[in-house]
């Protein structure tokens, strides 16, 4: 049995009180969300601090020092297109709870992140594009399979790689959502562990529609193969649909208080 991964989305630089908490180093309103996402269910939490200023390398350590430093050594994924602060978040975190995941590598301009995962025996995300979406899963897979490559020959573990489809907006791009879900399939054959921002996909929803569009997604990615998620933990309609999937999937064994563990 192999448990779905939930990565926490909620310290993302995208919030008006997370980006005024990073930048005067307010700790309050970060471990706000980490508590409530980790008491939800996460296993992993996302610290987005965005592309970074001068500061982006200081901003990442203290980030990183300071939520592990409050929730028990919380595993993290790193998320940021600044190189360096990625290093200097490495350089201060702690292993104690699981590996460290940069959040991401991709198969054009981002594709050294995969050697820096390999140099620090970091879990590191791969999202199957170049710089645009991919245009099909012939593409996608081609990506995917550029990435698989690199990361072996560097050494890695085809575990320590999660290969993300991209999962897109549903306006306007409904159609590429067949090809997605087949593309985790692909994945699972192929025996790789796969996530992605299951959110993406009802951006710009009414708020009302938003949790089931989640977690309608969310089930059908799990039962293509989907093996983690970066998502919102604290939306009790998608947490219930992920707990539910894992047992119609053999991942947990069932409890009649399955949705309270």
């Amino acid at each position: 049995m192999a448990k779905f991964i939930v990565v926490g989305e909620r310290i993302h630089c995208i919030s008006r009180s997370i980006k005024k908490a990073l930048a005067e180093r307010n700790p309050e309103p970060v471990l706000a969300r980490a508590k409530a996402q980790i008491e939800a269910g996460a296993d992993y939490l996302d610290v987005n601090i965005g592309p970074g200023g001068e500061d982006a390398e200081d901003l990442m350590k203290w980030a990183v020092t300071t939520i592990q430093g409050a929730c028990d050594d919380i595993p993290l994924a790193l998320d940021t297109a600044n190189t360096k602060a990625i290093e200097a978040g490495l350089s201060v975190y702690s292993r104690k709870k699981g590996k460290p995941v940069i959040n991401s590598a991709d198969a054009g301009d981002r594709i050294g992140n995969i050697d820096l995962a390999a140099a620090n025996d970091a879990i590191v995300i791969a999202l199957c594009a170049a710089g645009s979406i991919a245009a099909d899963n012939d593409e996608r897979m081609a990506y995917c399979q550029t990435m698989l490559e690199r990361g072996l020959t560097l050494g890695m573990s085809e575990n320590d790689i999660w290969f993300d489809p991209s999962f897109v907006v549903v306006k306007g791009m409904q159609e590429k959502y067949t090809e997605i879900l087949e593309a985790l399939k692909l994945f699972k054959d192929m025996g790789l562990n796969s996530t992605g921002g299951i959110s993406n996909n009802s951006n710009g929803a009414p708020k009302s529609v938003r949790p089931v569009m989640d977690a309608t997604l969310i089930s059908m990615a799990m039962a293509c193969g989907l093996s983690s998620a970066i998502c919102n933990p604290c939306d009790e309609r998608v947490m219930q649909a992920i707990k539910t999937a894992d047992i119609f999937l053999g991942n947990t064994l069932y409890a009649d208080s399955y949705l309270e563990i």
